[in-house]
C-alpha cells in the first residue's frame, strides 16, 4: 500500500446476487447473524508487500490451507457495529473511528499488523455501498457489519505470522433479543472467568469469546439469558457479561461501571453512555463493584437499575441475577426509566432521529 491510509478497492459485483423478492422475503424476520448479503470485502496483507489486493467480491467461502496459522495459534481479531437507514433514506454508520482505533489495539496486543484506520472505514463504506438494498427498514433493523482479521500464512511455528486476511461481511438483522425490549435474567458464574490482568481481555478477538460459551451454555442451563463474569484474581469484583459492559444505577442517580484495566473490553457502546449520562445530570464513576455490594444494594434498595450495553443489543436491562446460593432481582425485575432513556438516547442519536452534538454519526450515503 502506498499513500498513506488510503487503499484503491477493485469492485467484482456478484454475478448472481440474490433477487429482490427473495431479499424482502429473507428481511421480514432476518433474525440477528443468521442472514448475508451479496458481497464481502477483502485485502490481503504481508510482511513484503504491506496491505494489498483489496476487493469488493461475491460472498464466497474463503480457501484456507490446513496448515494456516490462525487454525493452530489463534491470531484473530474482529468487530461489530452497524449501518441504519434514516428517515430521508440515507445511510449513516456510528462511531466506525472508534472502531477503526479498537482494531488497532486489538491487532497491536495480537501482535498483528495494524490497518490504517481510514482504510478500514473505507471498507464498511465500499460493502454498505454496493448491498445498501440489505438494510432493513423497519425500526429495530440495521446492517451489522462484521470486519475480522485473521493469520492466512501457511507454517506450523508459534510466531506472529507474515501473512493476514482483512474481511468485512454484512448481515441484515433485527432485535439482539427475541420479543424487544425487556429485562433480562443473568447468571454470576463461580467457576469460569472471562480474561486475567496481563491477558488478551481488552482486545476484541475470538478466543476472549471461546472462553465464555462454556459459561454461557451453565446460564441457559440455569434459565438465564447471559452469563456474568468475576475477576480472575479474586473472584469477587465483577467484570463484564458474556458479550457486554455492565453498567449499574444508584438510588441518588450515579452511573457506575468498571474501570478498564485491561480485563475488560472497552466496549464503544460503554463509553457513549458514559459521555450521555454526564450530559443528563448523572454522576458517572469508573470503579470495581463486588458481586457482594450488587446483591446487597439491590436488596437495600439503594441500587435501583442495572443493565448491559454494547453494539449488538444497544442498552438491555437486567432485572434478575441468579448464582449458585440464590437469586434477587434489581429494581423489582422491572426495566428502569434511567437505563430506558440513556437507551431512547443514544437509539436516536445513532438513527439520526435526534441531533448529534457529539459528531458519533458519519453519513455514508
Amino acid at each position: 500500500m502506498s499513500g498513506g491510509d488510503k487503499l484503491d478497492f477493485e469492485i467484482r459485483p456478484n454475478p448472481a446476487p440474490v433477487s429482490a423478492a427473495d431479499r424482502a422475503a429473507l428481511l421480514t424476520n432476518p433474525g440477528f447473524g443468521r442472514i448475508f448479503t451479496d458481497h464481502m470485502v477483502t485485502i490481503r496483507y504481508a510482511d513484503a508487500k504491506g496491505w494489498y489486493d483489496a476487493r469488493v467480491e461475491a460472498r464466497a467461502p474463503i480457501p484456507m490451507d490446513p496448515a494456516a496459522a490462525v487454525l493452530h495459534y489463534a491470531q484473530e481479531i474482529f468487530e461489530g457495529l452497524k449501518a441504519y437507514r434514516t428517515a430521508d433514506g440515507g445511510v449513516t454508520l456510528f462511531r466506525p473511528e472508534a472502531n477503526a482505533a479498537r482494531f488497532v489495539a486489538s491487532a497491536q496486543r495480537m501482535a498483528m499488523p495494524a490497518l490504517p484506520p481510514q482504510a478500514f472505514v473505507d471498507s464498511l463504506r465500499r460493502i454498505i455501498e454496493i448491498d445498501r438494498e440489505w438494510i432493513p427498514t423497519d425500526t429495530d433493523g440495521s446492517l451489522y457489519l462484521r470486519p475480522f482479521m485473521f493469520a492466512s500464512e501457511v507454517f506450523l511455528g508459534v510466531r506472529p505470522a507474515n501473512e493476514y486476511l482483512y474481511t468485512v461481511i454484512a448481515s441484515p438483522v433485527g432485535a439482539y433479543f427475541s420479543g424487544g425490549v425487556k429485562p433480562v435474567t443473568v447468571w454470576v458464574s463461580p467457576d469460569y472467568t472471562r480474561a486475567a490482568p496481563g491477558g488478551t481481555g481488552a482486545a476484541k478477538c475470538g478466543g476472549n469469546y471461546a472462553a465464555s460459551l462454556v459459561a454461557q451454555a451453565e446460564a441457559i442451563e440455569h434459565g438465564c439469558d447471559q452469563v456474568v463474569f468475576l475477576d480472575a484474581v479474586e473472584r469477587r469484583f465483577v467484570d463484564e457479561l458474556g458479550g457486554m459492559n455492565v453498567f449499574f444505577v444508584y438510588d441518588d442517580g450515579t452511573l457506575v461501571t468498571p474501570p478498564l484495566t485491561g480485563t475488560i473490553l472497552p466496549g464503544i457502546t460503554r463509553e457513549s453512555v458514559l459521555t450521555l449520562a454526564a450530559a443528563a445530570g448523572h454522576r458517572v464513576e469508573e470503579r470495581p463493584v463486588s458481586f457482594a455490594e450488587w446483591q446487597a444494594d439491590a436488596a437495600s434498595g439503594r441500587l435501583r437499575e442495572v443493565f448491559a450495553c454494547g453494539t449488538a443489543a444497544v442498552i438491555t436491562p437486567i432485572g434478575e441475577v441468579k448464582f449458585p446460593d440464590g437469586e434477587f432481582l434489581v429494581g423489582g425485575g422491572e426495566p428502569g426509566a434511567v437505563t430506558m432513556a440513556l437507551r431512547q438516547r443514544l437509539v436516536d442519536i445513532q438513527r439520526g432521529d435526534a441531533p448529534d452534538p457529539y459528531g458519533w454519526v458519519t453519513r455514508v450515503l
